[in-house]
């Protein structure tokens, strides 16, 4: 990657500030709910990437706007998917034991603290997001953007396309837009919409936030076929355990990764529009393309 150490210099600093806001704004383990916040804060710092706060944070510098504003929208959306991760390891979704080389929550605590977790990593995003200064219209397109994004709609309908199976490459393509998508496009939208942006910025930042939502999904299924189960931190040849249908069972492993070049090109094309202030988008979507986890 061209300017690599200037992009992950921006990146870390990035997603320390996020690891900041979250430990300011998720109380403490401490008091008669000890139990649920000590388990809450170990899945919410578990070590992950925080690339759907990064987007919104991105977005909204690409277009001059405040990132202070955006925090809290940004960490709600991080909040959102942290909860989606608990519940899709419980055993009546994926059933992992392993979530970042740690064991998942309901594995290091049980099932149902684990399901409360995701319940108020949810209803935690709201509050966040409800305690903003910013323009109360913005704010209450910020919150019905993540509604829709979360629900069923977004993420749970996917989720539960999901558990149906998608033979179909056309549904199963559909099915990740919900399941992975919704939340990554709901990060952007949210950047553009604390960032002001003109109408005609949508359809480039959607477009971008929109194939970078599926070629995340396809290096997903890429990794759990070829990845190293170490530098993932969970157990590889899952999918296939499991016959999960996938963009390497649909396409195969070729295909799948000549799909992937595809995506992550069309990712920078379209936001290269902004210019030179497109630069770390257009970085990341690269760094998502290489990464080994």
């Amino acid at each position: 990657m061209e300017h690599e150490a200037e992009f992950l210099l921006e990146y870390n600093q990035k997603v320390e500030l996020i690891n900041e806001w979250l430990e300011n704004v998720v109380p403490q383990a401490e008091g008669d709910c000890i139990a649920l916040y000590k388990a809450l804060r170990y899945s919410l710092f578990a070590g992950g990437k925080r690339i759907r706060p990064v987007i919104a944070m991105a977005v909204c510098e690409m277009l001059g706007g405040d990132v202070e504003q955006v925090m809290p929208f940004a960490c709600a959306i991080e909040l959102i998917h942290t909860y989606s991760l608990i519940h899709d390891d419980l055993p009546a979704m994926d059933n992992d034991d392993l979530r970042r080389g740690q064991p998942t929550c309901h594995k290091k605590f049980d099932e149902a603290t684990a399901i409360l977790v995701g319940d108020a990593l949810q209803a935690l995003a709201f509050e966040i997001m409800s305690r903003s200064e910013i323009n109360p219209i913005i704010v209450l397109e910020c919150i019905r953007t993540v509604a829709t994004a979360a629900g069923g709609d977004g993420m749970v309908g996917g989720q539960i396309r999901d558990i149906g199976g998608c033979e179909d490459a056309e549904l199963h393509n559909k099915m990740n837009n919900l399941k992975t998508g919704a939340l990554i496009m709901a990060s952007a939208w949210m950047g553009a919409l604390v960032g002001k942006a003109a109408i005609e910025d949508y359809r480039p930042i959607g477009i971008y936030a929109q194939s970078l939502g599926i070629a995340f999904q396809v290096k997903d299924d890429i990794l759990d076929v070829e990845g190293n189960a170490e530098k993932l931190g969970k157990k590889t040849g899952q999918d296939s355990v499991t016959d999960k249908i996938t963009y390497v069972s649909h396409m195969g492993l070729d295909r799948a990764k000549d799909y992937l070049l595809e995506l992550t090109d069309n990712c920078k094309d379209e936001i290269a529009i902004f210019g030179e202030k497109s630069f770390f988008l257009q970085d990341l979507a690269t760094y998502l393309y290489e990464r080994d986890n």
